[in-house]
C-alpha cells in the first residue's frame, strides 16, 4: 500500500503541476510565444490557401486538415453555440514550394501564428513544403480543447507564435513483421501515431529467419516462407503503406537483412541454404544467392522510394560456411577465411543496392568488423551499446543511433526516462562530426509484440525519444521529472485519439497500477 500511496501522491502532484502550466505541446517546438486569451473554433472551421505556391492536387494538405479537425473533436458531439466574438474561423496555409516529393532531408520547418481575440479570424501557417505544414497542423491540434460545459472547441493562451524545425533529419521507429505478422490496419495506426510526435521514418524490418511475408515478383517463391497463406503482404500492400506514410510526412525504410537472419528464404528456394541441415547464413559461394538479392532490391526500388535501404548484416554466425564441404572448398579456392567471406558478402550486397539507386544502412557489426573497408556511402546503425557513434563519425561515416540499452522498445524494463535522456551526440563535439549523426531510431522488435500489444509497447516511450530527436538541445530537460507532466498529458491525449498508450508510471507495456485519472497513471 505504501508504494500505491506514493504513486498516487506523485500523480496528484503532476496533475497540479500540469494545471499550472498550459504549455502541453509534444514534442516541444523550437520557439514558442503565447498569451492568455481564449479563442473559440468556428463550427465551420475552414482551410484557406491563397498565396500558396503548392497546388495540393494530391490533396495531401486538405486531407491532413480534415484529419486534424477530427482529432480536435476527439469524437465528441460539437453542438454548442459558438460566441459571436473571439471566433477562429480557420487556418490560412501558405506553402512556398510546389513540390511534394518526400525523401531524406525534405524541409520540415514551419511557422504557426494564432491571433489574439478580436484580431484576425484566421490562424496563419507558413512552411517551405507541405510536410512542414503537416507538422504545423499537428501542433495546432494539440492547442485545442473540448469544453464539456459549452460543448464547443476552445483554444487557450492566445495569441501564439511558434517557429519550429527538427533537430535531426532522421527520426525513426522500427517495426518487425517477421517475428509476428502485423495487419495493415495496425501498421497504418502506428504511422498515424508517429505523425503525432513528428517521427519521420518507419523502418520496416520486413523479413527475418522466422518468416518471409512479402511478395517478391522477381522470385515469387520467397513468400513461401510466410507463417501462413494469409499472413502476407502483396506488392500492392507494401506500396499502399509507402503512400499512406508519405501522405503523413513519413518515409518508409525497407530492410532486407543479409547474409544472416535468412533461414525463411530457403523455404521457397532451398539452394539458398548452405545445406538442408545448415540453413543460414545464405550460401556465399552460390551466384544464385546474389541473383536473388539483386531481384529483391530491384523489386524494392519500384516500391520503396526512400533514399536508403537497410541491408542488415548483423549477428552473422559463419559456422555453416566452414562445415559445408562445397562452401569450404570455395573459401579455400578463393583464399578466404569465413571473416573474409562475410566482408565479401556485405560489400557485394552494397554494390547491388547501389546499382538500384540506393544508399545503404548496415547494422554496426559491419563497422566493428570491417571499419573503413566499408563503402564510404555506408550509414552505420548503432545498436549494441554506447560509444560506437563517436568511432563511426571519427572514421568519416554517417551514423544512426539505436543503442539497445535505451532505445529498444522490446526491453520492457527500459523506462521512458531513459528514452528521453538518451543523447545521440554523446561525446561528439566537433560540428563536422555531429552532422554525420543523421539522428536516431527506437526499435520495436517483434518477438513478444503483435497486433494485441504493439501500441502499448511503443507508446509513450517512443514519444519520449521523439522529443529528444526533434527539440533543440537547449530546450530539452536534464531532469525527466520536469517533462513528466507534459508527457503524461500527451499520453492521455493519445488515449483520447484511440491509441493504446501505456501508463507513464508503469514499465514498458504496463497496466494502470490503481484506479484514478489518466493523468495519474
Amino acid at each position: 500500500m505504501g508504494v500505491v500511496r506514493t504513486a498516487l501522491l506523485m500523480g496528484f502532484l503532476l496533475w497540479f503541476s500540469l494545471l499550472a502550466n498550459g504549455l502541453n505541446l509534444w514534442p516541444m517546438p523550437a520557439s514558442v510565444g503565447y498569451g492568455s486569451g481564449i479563442l473559440y473554433l468556428s463550427n465551420n472551421f475552414q482551410l484557406r490557401t491563397e498565396g500558396s505556391k503548392y497546388s495540393d492536387d494530391s490533396r495531401i494538405l486538405s486531407d491532413a486538415f480534415l484529419r486534424m479537425v477530427d482529432l480536435v473533436r476527439v469524437a465528441h458531439v460539437i453542438d454548442g453555440i459558438v460566441p459571436s466574438s473571439a471566433v477562429l474561423d480557420g487556418l490560412h496555409v501558405r506553402i512556398f514550394s510546389e513540390d511534394d516529393k518526400l525523401n531524406f532531408g525534405t524541409d520540415e520547418t514551419y511557422k504557426l501564428s494564432i491571433p489574439a481575440s478580436g484580431e484576425e479570424t484566421y490562424a496563419q501557417i507558413e512552411a517551405q513544403t507541405v510536410y512542414g505544414a503537416l507538422h504545423a497542423l499537428e501542433t495546432f491540434s494539440q492547442l485545442c480543447y473540448f469544453n464539456f460545459t459549452s460543448k464547443i472547441i476552445e483554444l487557450h493562451s492566445a495569441p501564439w507564435k511558434i517557429i519550429d524545425q527538427p533537430r535531426f533529419p532522421y527520426r525513426g521507429l522500427m517495426i518487425d513483421t517477421s517475428r509476428h505478422y502485423l495487419p495493415l490496419a495496425v501498421i497504418k495506426k502506428v504511422i498515424d501515431t508517429m505523425s503525432y510526435v513528428k517521427l519521420n521514418v518507419l523502418h520496416w524490418h520486413i523479413v527475418d529467419r522466422e518468416s518471409f511475408p512479402l511478395e517478391m515478383p522477381s522470385y515469387p517463391n520467397l513468400w513461401n516462407g510466410a507463417y501462413s497463406y494469409s499472413e502476407r503482404y502483396t506488392t500492392a500492400d507494401a506500396l499502399e503503406i509507402v503512400l499512406y506514410a508519405q501522405r503523413r510526412g513519413i518515409n518508409v525504410l525497407a530492410e532486407i537483412d543479409v547474409p544472416g537472419h535468412t533461414r525463411s528464404w530457403g523455404l521457397g528456394y532451398p539452394s539458398l541454404w548452405p545445406s538442408f541441415n545448415c540453413r543460414e547464413p545464405l550460401d556465399v559461394s552460390n551466384e544464385f544467392t546474389f541473383q536473388v538479392l539483386d531481384g529483391i532490391l530491384s523489386d524494392f526500388s519500384k516500391v520503396f522510394k526512400f533514399k536508403f535501404v537497410h541491408l542488415g548484416g548483423d549477428e552473422v554466425n559463419t559456422t555453416c560456411w566452414t562445415v559445408t564441404p562445397h562452401i569450404k572448398n570455395w573459401l579455400k579456392k578463393n583464399g578466404m577465411k569465413e571473416s573474409d567471406a562475410y566482408r565479401y558478402f556485405v560489400l557485394r550486397a552494397q554494390k547491388i543496392a547501389s546499382s538500384h539507386g540506393y544508399e545503404f544502412i548496415n547494422w554496426e557489426e559491419t563497422f566493428n568488423d570491417f571499419g573503413k573497408q566499408l563503402s564510404p556511402k555506408t550509414v552505420v546503425h548503432n545498436w549494441l551499446g554506447r560509444g560506437v557513434a563517436e568511432k563511426v563519425v571519427d572514421a568519416g561515416l554517417r551514423c544512426i543511433v539505436s543503442n539497445q540499452d535505451k532505445w529498444y522498445l522490446d526491453h520492457l524494463d527500459a523506462t521512458w526516462e531513459g528514452f528521453y535522456l538518451n543523447e545521440p551526440l554523446e561525446n561528439i563535439t566537433k560540428p563536422e562530426q555531429q552532422k554525420l549523426v543523421l539522428g536516431g531510431e527506437v526499435c520495436m522488435w517483434g518477438e513478444t509484440a503483435d497486433a494485441s500489444d504493439i501500441e502499448q509497447t511503443i507508446w509513450p516511450r517512443a514519444a519520449a525519444a521523439a522529443e529528444r530527436l526533434w527539440t533543440p538541445t537547449w530546450k530539452l530537460a536534464t531532469d525527466p521529472k520536469v517533462v513528466a507532466p507534459r508527457l503524461a498529458h500527451f499520453r492521455c491525449l493519445l488515449n483520447k485519439r484511440g491509441v493504446a498508450a501505456a501508463p507513464l508510471f508503469a514499465p514498458g507495456r504496463g497496466t494502470p497500477p490503481f484506479t484514478g485519472s489518466c493523468i495519474q497513471q
